[in-house]
């Protein structure tokens, strides 16, 4: 039987429990990051047993990587190929996703937990959040590049820390956000950021004075 037989196959109800049990994850995770956060909070947020959650998930760390793929999963479930545009329309989806994290709080913050947490050694979700920024630093570097040849822009030499920005400014204010959502808007500041650093690669306005490095 190949693989995709047996995902056709899985019961209703098993899947219905294995979405239970991320979506505990994302909450216990993401308020007490994946190293206090146990399987046994999981499984008693779910009301199931502690080999309940390894019969559906096999182990803790796999546990944290289906989060983050189930955190992937509802950026894209709203678009028609489940998968992020291309070109100048991944600016707008970048916007969408600010505006749509809004109303997902949980997911937002266990995202933030794990990822600052990757940076730490032997941590089971770094090679998933290198993976992923260097991705989305090659997408959105095309995406400038497309944006730059349709407004007769000469590729400047910006995109490359362009990129890095956006990707740093959305994930900073996710961290403002999380800790003042009532001072900080979301989706609006990410939209202006965005905005300010396209417009900066496109038509760059005056100069800052530039730093000097003490010898």
């Amino acid at each position: 039987m190949s693989d995709s037989d047996q995902t056709v196959r899985v019961r209703p109800a098993t899947l219905a429990k294995r979405e239970q049990i991320l979506k505990a994850a994302v909450e216990i995770f993401g308020n007490k990051g994946s190293t206090n956060g146990t399987l046994a909070d999981v499984a008693e947020q779910v009301g199931i047993t502690h080999a309940g959650v390894l019969h559906h998930f096999g182990s803790k760390q796999k546990l944290l990587l289906e989060v983050l793929a189930y955190r992937d999963q509802a950026d894209v479930a709203e678009l028609a190929e489940k998968h992020i545009p291309g070109g100048p329309e991944l600016f707008l989806h970048l916007v969408r996703t600010a505006f749509a994290n809004e109303i997902r709080p949980g997911i937002v913050q266990a995202y933030t937990v794990l990822s600052a947490e990757s940076v730490t050694d032997d941590h089971p979700a770094r090679d998933y959040f290198e993976e992923r920024y260097t991705t989305l630093r090659r997408e959105v570097t095309a995406a400038f590049h497309e944006l730059c040849a349709q407004e007769g822009v000469r590729d400047p030499d910006t995109i490359a820390a362009a990129s890095a920005a956006i990707l740093a400014v959305m994930d900073g204010l996710q961290l403002q956000w999380l800790l003042h959502p009532e001072t900080v808007e979301l989706g609006e500041t990410s939209e202006f950021a965005i905005q300010a650093i396209v417009n900066a690669v496109l038509r760059p306005g005056p100069q800052l004075p530039t730093y000097v490095h003490p010898a």
